[in-house]
């Protein structure tokens, strides 16, 4: 005890307590063998909430503090810390929506509350969110899902027959016929079947199991839901998964979450981003000296890079896979959006029957669609659906424990994704109002995907590939070097720099290329090709502007 009375005696003799004689007022006991400090014998409780005799609240805390030194109140510390926290969460990075976002928010507030800027609203093209952008939903889905939600509403005769045909079959296949009930874990039993169905007509006749279909709260889900599966050994034997660079950055996200390895390969940027088996072959034999490579993920049509893969890639890969034994991770939710000429979505399951039981019979695959992206671009309702191939029903038992845990995706969620593999078919009601919209929304997107290449390629330091399908252009772009030393000296990537200033200084909102991976020396952007046209054309035109601007202040 006589450390604790020398630090508190040597404590208030710098204090003036205000006459107070509060040195023989504090008195020391033991409770359940830890030394207290109780001034005038009052509680804990209330000594930590008054100001005894005159004594300032800021003196009241420095003995607090003082006391917390020498360990007599520790016990009040917080059980999570940043300290305490799980560390691979500390290390999980999302670009998508970092600190470019965060500050873009905050701008707009400032906006809200009369701030003077150069720009009058921010622009957001950092994230593929549709209808955020502008872009309408289509009406039939919307119906449905009205009906689906009020029942009451079946007898309305303003809604068409088939919309109250599909609201009717999906709320017989759920409890207590309503979507508020849960569904079963792996999905609304009608749905997965439509969804087999779906992927019969797409792939030409191949076909598909609905006990191999499970339902998702979006692509994400399912594909973070089969890292899991693969993640297991430690050291050199640790899972590596194999993912592009530059990628979507949910995949490094999630390995970085679950301690898995990631084991980059690059995709061509002087080749329109093209996948080279040659640096898969690379990527592979290099990660295989400290890690055990198990899966390989493509994204076709390509996020962030806009590319759409060859049937020769595609066979190429299944090959690489086959000889090499991993689990192919096809990300296929852009598949509607394909714009280029000569340009043609090849699902990987097509593929793989085509070439033949060797194939088809042995290789492990797992594709991912979405109710987010293509036209319907419903991303808040978290649709998907994942189709796994050749699992060993083993470790598929394993996956149907592991998605039960969460019980079941959004069941709004699943209706809307029987809507996408079911729409309206020639002769119902809603089929040309259905047709008219999607295909509006598909060429609006293909303009726009030629708009965004053809202004960005007239700005000098800024070379773009063709937007062959999904969502986005991942230019090239110029830094000079005095801007590189200064985002050095600052910590942050130089397109990271680039971008923040771009949005300070014009509200445009854009990722940098740092955030889904490059090539070192090489600094790029990510841009949605989303927002109206009129108001993409002041967008492109404002980059083009502060681009030169840029170059020379720095140059």
């Amino acid at each position: 005890m006589l450390p604790l009375r020398s630090a508190l005696a040597g404590l208030l003799r710098q204090e003036d307590l205000g006459g107070c004689a509060l040195v023989s007022a504090f008195w020391l006991h033991k409770s359940a063998g830890r030394v207290m400090l109780n001034p005038l014998r009052l509680s804990p409780l209330s000594f930590s909430r008054r100001t005894v005799c005159g004594l300032s609240a800021t003196r009241c805390g420095l003995i607090q503090r003082k006391m917390t030194e020498n360990g007599v109140t520790s016990r009040r510390g917080k059980v999570l810390t940043i300290d305490t926290i799980n560390p691979s969460v500390k290390k999980v990075e999302y670009a998508v929506r970092g600190p470019i976002v965060q500050r873009a928010v905050q701008i707009e507030k400032e906006l809200k509350e009369g701030a003077k800027k150069p720009f009058t609203e921010v622009i957001k093209a950092n994230i593929g969110d549709a209808h955020a952008m502008g872009q309408q939903p289509i009406t039939f889905f919307r119906q449905v899902l009205a009906l689906c939600s009020y029942p009451a509403l079946l007898d309305d005769p303003s809604f068409p027959e088939d919309a109250k045909s599909r609201a009717r079959r999906i709320l017989q296949s759920c409890g207590g016929r309503s979507i508020g009930a849960y569904s079963a874990s792996q999905g609304i039993d009608c749905v997965r079947q439509d969804v087999a169905r779906y992927i019969e007509r797409r792939d030409g006749g191949i076909a598909s199991n609905p006990d191999n279909i499970y339902l998702t709260t979006g692509a994400s889900d399912g594909i973070v839901t089969i890292l899991k599966l693969l993640v297991c050994g430690e050291g050199r034997t640790r899972t590596g998964v194999m993912i592009p660079i530059p990628q979507y950055p949910l995949y490094s996200a999630a390995l970085m979450e679950l301690d898995a390895t990631q084991i980059s390969y690059y995709l061509n940027e002087d080749s329109c981003w093209s996948l080279d088996i040659s640096e898969l072959r690379r990527s592979l034999a290099a990660a295989r000296q400290h890690c055990n490579p198990r899966a390989l993920c493509i994204i076709n049509p390509g996020n962030p890079t806009g590319q759409v893969q060859s049937r020769q890639c595609i066979e190429d890969v299944i090959q690489f896979a086959a000889e090499e034994h991993l689990v192919l991770m096809a990300d296929e939710v852009y598949q509607d959006n394909v714009y280029a000429d000569g340009c043609q979505f090849h699902s990987f399951k097509k593929v793989l029957f085509d070439m033949g039981p060797e194939y088809s019979n042995t290789v492990e695959l797992v594709s991912f669609h979405s109710t987010s992206k293509c036209y319907m671009g419903e991303c808040g309702f978290r649709g998907g659906y994942m189709e796994v191939i050749n699992m060993d029903p083993a470790v598929k038992e394993q996956l149907t424990k592991l998605v039960s845990v969460r019980l079941c995706p959004p069941v709004t969620g699943q209706a809307l994704m029987d809507l996408v593999v079911n729409p309206p078919q020639p002769g119902e009601p809603s089929y040309t109002t259905f047709l008219k919209e999607r295909s509006a929304t598909l060429n609006v997107l293909a303009e726009k995907a030629k708009l965004t290449e053809k202004i960005l390629n007239t700005v000098p330091g800024i070379t773009c590939n063709p937007v062959q399908g999904a969502m986005y252009s991942f230019p090239k772009i110029s830094i000079p070097e005095r801007a590189v030393q200064e985002a050095k000296e600052k910590g942050v990537a130089p397109d990271m720099l680039y971008c923040m200033k771009l949005l300070e200084e014009t509200g445009i909102c854009l990722v940098p290329g740092s955030g889904f991976g490059q090539r070192d020396g090489t600094y790029h952007f990510r841009m949605t090709i989303l927002p109206p046209t009129d108001k993409l054309k002041v967008l492109l035109d404002k980059v083009k502007e502060f681009h030169q601007h840029f170059t020379q202040q720095y140059s």
